[in-house]
């Protein structure tokens, strides 16, 4: 799913972050609640820098979600399993690959080249776990059953948006 992102989106994103947002293309999935929750970001900032997070987790209430599963160490769990299931590493490998041609495909639609992280998708794939923000963006953005990581924080973070909007 993605979206234009409008005025409304810009203020709600603007809250969720407690900052302007940067380099945003579009709302890559919203919430139950209306909110985006991802936002689709350019491949490079309009400061020129390069950022590989094309898929941006932007609400508080699931990022501290996620944050604690970080702290309990699901990171090095899932790495573990990586390098032991090749099954599930096989599927890991194919939502990194997944990840760079949907940005090479932005890259393309807007005009930016960013040679300086080609190759290099977000979250640590495929062979690493390094956030668990990233995976879960990714398979909000582009759906279940993309990235099988993805699937499983946000199987942990159950129903983040119950209470209602974050903002």
């Amino acid at each position: 799913m993605s979206e234009p992102f409008a005025d409304g989106d810009r203020e709600a994103v603007h809250a969720q972050l407690g900052r302007e947002p940067r380099g945003v293309h579009a709302v890559a999935h919203r919430c139950p609640c209306g909110n985006p929750d991802v936002v689709t970001t350019e491949p490079r900032l309009p400061n020129g820098t390069p950022f590989p997070t094309t898929f941006y987790l932007t609400c508080p209430r699931a990022a501290s979600r996620i944050g604690t599963l970080e702290g309990e160490g699901t990171m090095r769990e899932m790495e573990a399993r990586i390098a032991a299931d090749p099954e599930l590493a096989a599927a890991y490998r194919a939502a990194h690959e997944r990840y760079l041609a949907f940005r090479s495909e932005l890259a393309a639609e807007v005009g930016a080249e960013v040679p300086e992280i080609e190759g290099i998708s977000a979250g640590g794939m495929p062979t690493r776990v390094k956030c668990l923000h990233v995976l879960a963006g990714q398979a909000l953005a582009m759906g279940r059953g993309v990235n099988p990581l993805g699937d499983e924080v946000l199987a942990a973070l159950g129903p983040w948006w119950e209470s209602g909007p974050c903002v």
